[in-house]
């Protein structure tokens, strides 16, 4: 299968023609946040602010990375487990989030909402921190800068290897997997 080039924002022509199992190089801006991140979201949000990024249209990389290597924008830079994020990802999903990035399944209510929103879930290599990382063009903290590793920064990426896992039309890659070894 041939690795199909995208570019943030994602819109909805272009979530729509993603598919579970496609490869992905992603390049453009990436937002990076992880559970305490997104319980502030949404403690802001019910405070009646505003989330420190306009959402519409981006993606949410489940990352901390580590402390920036010397002539490098960032230090390893791999994917956390997204299920720790799954009971705050349908609200953000409904404010325009389009593409979350992480390792591991999502729950049913996210997997309904990726459907419902038109967005997309793709998959990180675990465990690849230090080769992901090479994929960053720049890093810059916005928000939450006390949460060290866990604050919300912006990343720039060049090519940033993926694959899909939830689509829009609600497949699974795990699932698909699976299957194939069922009796």
């Amino acid at each position: 299968m041939e690795m199909r080039r995208i570019t943030t924002p994602l819109s909805d022509d272009v979530v729509g023609e993603l598919k579970a199992g496609d490869k992905i190089l992603l390049s453009g801006t990436i937002y990076t946040a992880r559970d305490t991140a997104h319980k502030r979201f949404i403690d802001t949000l019910r405070a009646g602010g505003s989330l420190p990024f306009e959402i519409k249209g981006q993606v949410i990389y489940y990352c901390g990375p580590s402390p920036v290597l010397p002539g490098r924008a960032i230090g390893a830079a791999g994917p956390t487990t997204s299920g720790r994020m799954d009971v705050y990802t349908p609200t953000l999903l409904s404010l325009g989030l389009k593409g979350m990035i992480g390792k591991g399944k999502r729950s049913q209510a996210v997997k309904d909402a990726i459907v419902k929103h038109k967005a997309i879930y793709f998959g990180a290599t675990g465990g690849a921190g230090a080769l992901l990382s090479k994929a960053v063009l720049s890093y810059e903290v916005v928000a939450y800068e006390e949460l060290g590793p866990e604050a919300v920064a912006r990343l720039v990426v060049k090519d940033l290897p993926l694959f899909v896992i939830n689509d829009i039309a609600g497949n699974d890659l795990y699932e698909m997997g699976m299957s194939g070894y069922r009796r």
